[in-house]
């Protein structure tokens, strides 16, 4: 199942994509009666009871909203935590001049930096060098402590595509990573939510084009941790909640692995276009 936040006035709709359109989950549960989660937070939370709850709708005659009619929200708009994966190719290492990892490279953002699909993103006066960096995110479904690498996808509610979008002048200012990560609205996500059940996150092509052009192109099977490692990685240290995200790495191509001479950095007026095979492609201009 296919799930979009989108915005109604001052509030967050939830839909479900179909191949007719979009489905508005509280005006169908009105319509029919139906006691059925109608925020994402709830539909995670609920699990497999809430998914079965909501695929009854699939089957009624609805009214259908045009999706180039809304205007998105974040596919997942307030998680516990946003934890981002460093390093996670092995050629985007090299190109940073970095070592390969022996254990997962961890940093966050916070929910400031969530953004929506075709959102214009201001960027920031104080910093010069801005990247994109295309990801698979992970949006977690049960709570998780302590789980094996062997259950860890058992804890995974869907997938979606994240623009770790980064100042990398701000980024290295010090060791900390955080001040050029978490700039308001540099973790755009979406424009789906996709439920687990309907893809193999390890074997997926993405992509980065900015401005219509090829910057990245791999596949997550040439992640050096896969998913599930960590997921359970991330677990041993800290409890994952229903909702929280996992930022998954980015492959080789982004402006910081260029020579100096020929590196391009993101400029108001360039269009990112993020995409992750089975998922969707998620568009953001700068400004």
């Amino acid at each position: 199942m296919r799930f979009i936040n989108y915005k109604n006035g001052d509030s967050i709709r939830l839909g479900i994509k179909t191949d007719q359109g979009i489905i508005d989950v509280e005006q169908a549960a009105k319509t029919y009666a139906l006691d059925m989660p109608t925020k994402i937070e709830d539909v995670i939370a609920g699990g497999d009871t809430a998914i079965m709850q909501l695929s009854s709708l699939l089957e009624k005659e609805t009214a259908y909203l045009l999706e180039e009619d809304l205007v998105y929200a974040p596919c997942v708009t307030n998680p516990e935590k946003i934890i981002c994966v460093g390093l996670n190719y092995v050629d985007h290492a090299n190109e940073s001049n970095m070592d390969i990892p022996t254990s997962p490279v961890l940093f966050s953002k916070f929910n400031n930096s969530l953004a929506a699909h075709n959102q214009t993103i201001e960027l920031p006066k104080g910093a010069e060098k801005f990247d994109y960096e295309v990801e698979l995110v992970i949006v977690i479904g049960k709570e998780a402590a302590n789980v094996s690498k062997e259950e860890a996808l058992s804890y995974v509610f869907g997938y979606t595509v994240g623009n770790d979008l980064s100042a990398r002048d701000l980024q290295f200012r010090s060791g900390q990573w955080l001040l050029g990560k978490s700039l308001d609205n540099f973790g755009p996500v979406g424009p789906y939510l996709v439920t687990a059940d309907e893809l193999d996150p390890s074997n997926l092509d993405i992509e980065c084009r900015v401005n219509g052009d090829v910057k990245q192109k791999a596949n997550t099977r040439d992640m050096i941790f896969d998913c599930a490692t960590l997921i359970s990685y991330i677990s041993e240290y800290m409890t994952l909640k229903p909702g929280d995200i996992i930022f998954s790495g980015t492959p080789e191509g982004v402006v910081l692995g260029y020579p100096e001479e020929q590196q391009e950095w993101l400029k108001p007026g360039d269009e990112v276009q993020v995409s992750v095979e089975q998922i969707g492609t998620l568009v953001n201009v700068l400004k």
